[in-house]
């Protein structure tokens, strides 16, 4: 099997497990009604975060764990069919009569399952070559047509059973299992370590903490759209499940598209224009669709969104495996993934709190100016590891 076929087999896997999550976000006032619960923004939220709390506990030891053995497939193949699990037991708790505390379990114990295979299918992409951009694009692009596609189906499913999206989780996580299955391990040579070595070697890397730092607001918007922009279109404009699920589409299609060749782009380029030039961009467009007149305008907007989130997304990734070497890959990109979450969880809780106290204007507000904020704070940071070794630098000694 040549690396470009494992490369399209483990961005598929990705994309598998983005669409099963995303799958329930549009009918999630549905959902939580299913379980016998109040649909109010407290119950939506705390559905949301049990499953990242269990990301942001578990991502790294993930990493970690593959880095001391060596060995990425088995474990991805455990992750997934654990999530698929985890969606049939909570397909099971109203029939069951379970209260909330039960479903919040279970999330928990979903979520620490499917974190395993989400981030070690795109630790096993950054082991195939040394164009992180290129990997880091294909990862991107299978993130961003799984929310896509998962934005669209889940509103339809949920318009006919709430428990639907459910079961479709299940299905899709195992066959990311099977997926991964197929794919050979390209763990490098060496990097059977120890996991407190393997976790040493993190926190002895500083300069990890600038991608961390733009991958944790990137997805504190992502997680302020997944309960705030959904609630935003259907109660500002009154869309049922499935149109909001479009409403979404609109800014994951683009954002999916154009990942690829951002990321390849950045390999040229270098990493600051894409990172920190597309983060003011991307901000600014999240508070104009906060300011959207009509439903059309909004829309058009989130396309807008969609292309400058397009250009930040592989290009902050690609900078984690820059400064990481080899061997410790795992690790880094774990810890991407728990500030990821942990951004996640940001987006959740200030968007939830900010949309109920203050209005979703000020919501959008608050989550598009901190995109420009942290690309104001950190963007000299940025340029120092852009010019020192990485970005468009590192290609080119790569290709000498």
């Amino acid at each position: 099997m040549d690396r470009r076929t494992e490369r399209r087999r483990l961005a598929l896997a990705v994309w598998t497990v983005l669409v099963s999550q995303v799958l329930l976000y549009p009918g999630l006032s549905d959902l939580v009604e299913a379980f016998g619960v109040q649909n109010t923004t407290g119950t939506r939220t705390l559905f949301l975060v049990a499953e990242y709390a269990a990301f942001v506990t578990f991502a790294g030891v993930w990493g970690a764990v593959s880095d001391s053995l060596g060995r990425r497939r088995p474990l991805i193949v455990a992750g997934a069919l654990g999530g698929a699990l985890g969606y049939l037991a909570l397909a099971a708790v109203p029939s069951l009569g379970l209260p909330f505390a039960a479903v919040l379990a279970v999330r928990l114990v979903g979520g620490a399952a499917t974190i395993g295979a989400f981030s070690l299918s795109m630790t096993a992409l950054a082991d195939l070559s040394s164009d992180n951009g290129q990997n880091m694009g294909a990862a991107g692009i299978a993130i961003g047509f799984g929310a896509a596609l998962g934005s669209v189906a889940g509103g339809f499913l949920t318009d006919v059973d709430p428990l639907y999206p459910l079961y479709g989780a299940a299905v899709l996580l195992t066959a990311a299992a099977v997926l991964a299955a197929t794919v050979p391990d390209r763990t490098p040579d060496g990097v059977r370590v120890r996991l407190g070595a393997a976790l040493g070697r993190l926190r002895a890397r500083p300069q990890l903490a600038v991608p961390y730092a733009f991958g944790f607001i990137d997805r504190m918007t992502a997680g302020f759209f997944a309960l705030v922009g959904v609630a935003y279109f259907r109660e500002t404009f009154g869309l049922d499940a499935s149109l909001a699920g479009m409403a979404l589409f609109a800014f994951f299609f683009p954002f999916a598209l154009l990942q690829y060749p951002f990321g390849m782009l950045s390999d040229r380029v270098g990493r600051f224009v894409p990172v920190v030039a597309g983060s003011v961009c991307f901000g600014l467009s999240i508070v104009a669709v906060g300011l959207a007149p009509s439903l059309a305008v909004a829309v058009t907007l989130m396309v807008l969104v969609g292309v400058f989130g397009a250009l930040v997304s592989p290009a902050t990734m690609a900078l984690v495996t820059d400064v990481a070497s080899p061997e410790e890959r795992g690790a880094a990109l774990g810890g991407f993934n728990v500030f990821g979450s942990l951004g996640f969880l940001a987006g959740f809780v200030v968007g939830g709190v900010a949309s109920s106290t203050a209005g979703y204007l000020a919501a959008f507000v608050v989550v598009g100016l901190s995109e420009v904020a942290i690309a104001l704070v950190a963007g000299r940071a940025v340029k120092r590891l852009s010019s020192g070794g990485f970005g468009a630098g590192f290609v080119e000694s790569a290709g000498d």
